[in-house]
């Protein structure tokens, strides 16, 4: 660990230096990962040009310590979910939150919004996260706690995409897992008979570790239960996910909503196969590929593609084909009192299912996360709020789709809602930070001389073609926008970025031994 931590200290203070130089010149610059699972377009703005100098924190993407006895994790930024499992699991630990793609990057999670199924008791990702190494736009290495030193940086940190410094090292909260997460299946005649399940469930705090939701049709869906155990019951049976031979998660869940109306419908999963459960098939968003190529979608078919329709693959073949400027994937969180209404405008307007109902637990004001106004009768906590997952092909014409975007951000406006900021934002400033407290964000901004980095409006607004029409379109765009060189130009360079050498197999341990040492 001491070499880990030299090493890291040698990579933060290279990042240090450039930092310095940049601000003691005024220079704008940009922060780059490595990696991304955002859907926003990589268009550069004017805010954002590619000759700004770039800092990278590629490198930092190490655990450097896990302490079993405090149920804690040193890691940096770029570590992925599943790197993370692996180093956790065989302790008997995981963290409260895991992003259910494997390549979602620890700090990404916390410079992001990352609500997960076990969200309506922890809240987001970074409500796991005790506190964080940044490096300030001076230059300057400093610590941040969710609770105690610089507890402002931290707050508007979470969630602030990156836009308040460089962070380079995370103290992660675990917990002590199970073997096993025993699912259960319960089937839904519709938006309204969902919602009001989903709320019931967590108002009632269930014996439950994990819930969500999917609507296959306007009335037909499912809400899915977790309960982490090690114990295998007699009796059920044990489902995976995670081999290609597998069935998608979406694909079996709608058969055992189907069991669920006629049987009690459980069974056992392995806990590593739950939480990335929706790796294949990014949901269900991968069966497109198949409409796309007009492929026929069945078991066979999935086993032979399965290395493309992994969520890393599909996040470089997404941005090399320009898809992402025709494909519609926002998440959407409202208030329970509004979250039916909402979707049935979806219905109408979009007409796109399956969707995804997430329950999640607000964070402490100000923040940059979704939120809303709606308070229990303490007038103190926050209301829960539902997310809803909007994933699916929109109009082809540019105009179109971003006029059909302007209207879902202005329905979810009136309905009490806000979107996720890891998709593109078609607000304008103004709109946009009616929605935020901007004069805290600026005076984060000013206070830890962050001037120079983009702010979070610059990081999401969408490029100024979008609403131009197609007349503003680049040449390589307008040939990737005919069929079929936008699917095969993506697979090609997905298969170039070699992101099929990452993917992991995350094994579930055996029955976990739970220390007894003193610390």
């Amino acid at each position: 660990m001491a070499t880990d931590l030299t090493s890291h200290s040698t990579l933060v203070s290279h990042l240090s230096a450039q930092i310095r130089t940049l601000h003691s010149s005024r220079q704008p610059f940009r922060i780059s990962h490595g990696s991304t699972n955002s859907t926003r377009s990589r268009t550069p703005s004017s805010s954002s040009s590619p000759s700004l100098p770039t800092i990278s924190t590629a490198p930092l993407n190490r655990i450097l310590s896990i302490n079993p006895h405090t149920h804690t994790c040193l890691c940096e930024p770029n570590v992925p979910m599943d790197a993370l499992l692996s180093a956790t699991l065989p302790h008997g630990l995981i963290p409260p939150v895991v992003m259910e793609f494997p390549g979602i990057t620890v700090g990404g999670g916390f410079s992001g919004t990352s609500g997960e199924s076990s969200s309506w008791r922890e809240g987001f990702f970074d409500r796991c996260v005790e506190w964080v190494e940044i490096v300030l736009g001076d230059g300057r290495v400093v610590r941040a706690e969710r609770e105690g030193e610089r507890e402002d940086l931290f707050r508007g940190a979470a969630g602030g995409l990156g836009t308040l410094g460089v962070v380079t090292l995370l103290e992660v909260r675990l917990r002590e897992a199970g073997r096993w997460v025993e699912v259960g299946y319960r089937s839904v005649g519709g938006a309204e008979e969902a919602v009001r399940m989903v709320k019931e469930i967590t108002s009632e705090r269930e014996r439950v570790d994990y819930v969500d939701g999917i609507l296959f049709a306007r009335d037909r869906g499912v809400v899915i239960t977790g309960r982490m155990t090690d114990e295998a019951e007699k009796g059920l049976e044990v489902q995976r996910f995670s081999r290609a031979r597998d069935p998608w998660f979406y694909v079996h869940a709608e058969k055992m909503a189907y069991k669920s109306t006629r049987t009690s419908a459980r069974e056992l999963v392995p806990i590593a196969d739950y939480l990335l459960r929706y790796d294949r098939g990014a949901f269900w968003c991968g069966r497109t590929g198949f409409r796309y190529f007009m492929v026929p979608f069945n078991r066979i078919t999935r086993w032979l593609v399965d290395p493309f329709v992994r969520t890393r693959m599909m996040y470089k073949a997404l941005h090399a084909s320009e898809y992402a400027n025709e494909f519609i994937v926002q998440d959407l969180a409202l208030p329970y009192s509004t979250a039916t209404a909402f979707l049935q405008y979806v219905d109408e307007a979009f007409r796109i299912y399956p969707l995804w109902l997430c329950p999640l637990k607000q964070s402490p004001m100000p923040t940059l996360h979704p939120h809303c106004s709606d308070m229990e009768n303490d007038k103190i906590t926050p209301k829960p709020m539902l997310n809803i997952g909007l994933w699916g092909l929109g109009p082809h014409d540019r105009k179109a789709f971003a006029a059909l975007n302007r209207h879902l951000e202005s329905t979810l406006k009136e309905l009490g809602g806000m979107k996720w900021l890891y998709a593109r934002t078609f607000y304008d400033e103004d709109e946009f930070w009616e929605m935020f407290d901007r004069t805290w964000y600026d005076g984060l901004r000013g206070k830890y001389h962050a001037t120079l980095l983009p702010s979070v409006y610059d990081k999401v607004k969408a490029p100024k073609n979008y609403q131009g029409g197609d007349a503003s379109l680049s040449w390589r765009i307008a040939v990737l926008s005919m069929w079929p060189f936008a699917g095969l130009w993506g697979i090609w360079k997905a298969i170039l970025s070699r992101e099929w050498l990452a993917q992991r197999q995350v094994a579930t341990p055996s029955p976990i031994e739970k220390s007894s040492e003193p610390p």
